[in-house]
């Protein structure tokens, strides 16, 4: 899914064996707690609840029951803090040799393989039981459904095989969509099935610019990310037809009677200026710029602002109908 900040510490530093040691024999309390919930990579997951939320108001077309937001919130996090968790245990070799990814718990030796281990199969099962006894038991297989893909699907048989990982692989972060949904109705209607395609669509282009910022570090472990195997003109063309079809697809939503003026002004807005930015890179990366110069980040840092001010149009727009 998503990293926000790209790491500055050397590849590979306290993946040794001595910096293993090292975090074996002396890990203290509240340290220790801290990596557990860096297992579950919070930053990533505070944006699958931005589009899980929004959804249920616009399922509700209101304000739906706090508690059952509070429920789906928390086995949400559960759920997915699991597929971190499985996903870092399973990557923990390569994890080892790469800059982005070397502080963490399993690198340092602050946690170790088998507790992660532990620790994700134990939250996959907590949230599965949440969601079906305490919401439904669609939004429960939605979940498991989910966890499933990203660990099985996306990391271990697309991540280190093919440059398409990431556009197959993301489905398992569009799912929340229809979970927010199903949770509220017990259903599934063209609504969620619209944003999950948004969210589909907005995956490549949203971590393409960062994979092109960090293609060395993908390139020493042998992860074939298209900016790997690809030129920056390829890629940013990519960025820009995907880019496209997401805003297509986001406008979908008031043509079928889902969706009023307010989420249609804003969706056209952000959308509007994604299409800016993507072409920008676009034309940076046909005019051979390269390092600071094709200043791919930019869209990645937009790429978050964008899903957010997107759906919390999703959320106000009832209330303005």
């Amino acid at each position: 899914m998503c990293v926000t900040a790209v790491e500055s510490r050397p590849a590979g530093v306290l993946g040794t064996s001595q910096g293993a040691k090292r975090g074996t024999n002396h890990r203290p309390f509240w340290a220790r707690v801290k990596a557990f919930v860096a297992l579950t990579k919070p930053r990533i997951i505070e944006l699958l609840l931005i589009t899980t939320v929004p959804v249920m108001f616009l399922a509700q077309q209101g304000v739906p029951d706090l508690k059952l937001v509070l429920l789906t919130c928390v086995g949400g996090y559960l759920s997915a803090g699991g597929a971190n968790a499985l996903n870092m245990y399973i990557d923990r070799d390569i994890d080892a040799l790469m800059e982005r990814t070397a502080q963490r718990p399993l690198v340092t030796g602050m946690v170790s393989p088998r507790e992660c281990l532990a620790f994700g199969i134990t939250l996959a099962i907590v949230s599965t039981l949440l969601f079906g006894f305490a919401v439904n038991w669609l939004s429960a297989w939605l979940s498991l459904g989910a966890l499933l893909f990203y660990v099985v699907v996306y990391t271990m048989i697309l991540k280190r095989r093919t440059s398409q990982n990431i556009v197959w692989g993301g489905i398992a972060g569009c799912l929340p969509v229809l979970i927010g949904w199903s949770s509220v109705t017990n259903s599934m209607s063209w609504a969620p099935i619209i944003l999950f395609l948004v969210m589909f669509f907005w995956t490549p282009p949203h971590y393409w610019p960062l994979s092109m910022k960090v293609k060395a570090d993908y390139a020493r472990v042998g992860v074939p990310m298209l900016p790997v195997i690809a030129s920056n003109k390829v890629v940013a063309r990519q960025i820009v037809l995907y880019s496209w079809a997401m805003v297509a697809v986001s406008l979908l939503l008031t043509p079928l009677g889902y969706t009023g003026w307010f989420y249609t002004v804003v969706a056209l807005v952000t959308g509007g200026f994604w299409l800016w930015e993507a072409h920008g890179l676009q034309t940076r990366a046909k005019d051979g710029a390269v390092g600071a110069k094709l200043k791919e980040m930019r869209l990645f840092h937009w790429s978050i602002t964008y899903v957010s001010l997107l759906f919390v149009a999703v959320a106000v727009d009832p209330f303005l109908r």
